[in-house]
């Protein structure tokens, strides 16, 4: 029996998207793009930039969400133990 992949974002119980990461790879997307944003927030100060600031935060989402989807389970609207195995 093949074995099911390891993701590194799990599926929410509730809802759609994703939950905390569970592997240490997903901790360091996370916190890549905790440090992304605050260097964002230090080189382009968003108080006189923040078409800049809000282009740059865009782009830094798009990747994560990226990574989660190539990374995580597959993303479908749950309804908790109803949709369990």
């Amino acid at each position: 029996m093949p074995e099911e992949p390891r993701y590194w974002f799990p599926a929410k119980r509730y809802g759609g998207g994703w939950g905390p990461p569970t592997t240490w790879q997903g901790w360091l997307v996370i916190a890549g793009y905790v440090v992304l944003v605050a260097a964002g927030a230090v080189v382009i100060e968003p108080s006189i930039r923040p078409g800049l600031f809000i282009v740059h935060l865009l782009l830094l989402t798009v990747v994560v969400i990226g990574v989660c989807r190539a990374k995580g389970k597959p993303p479908r609207w749950r309804w908790g133990k109803r949709d369990s195995p």
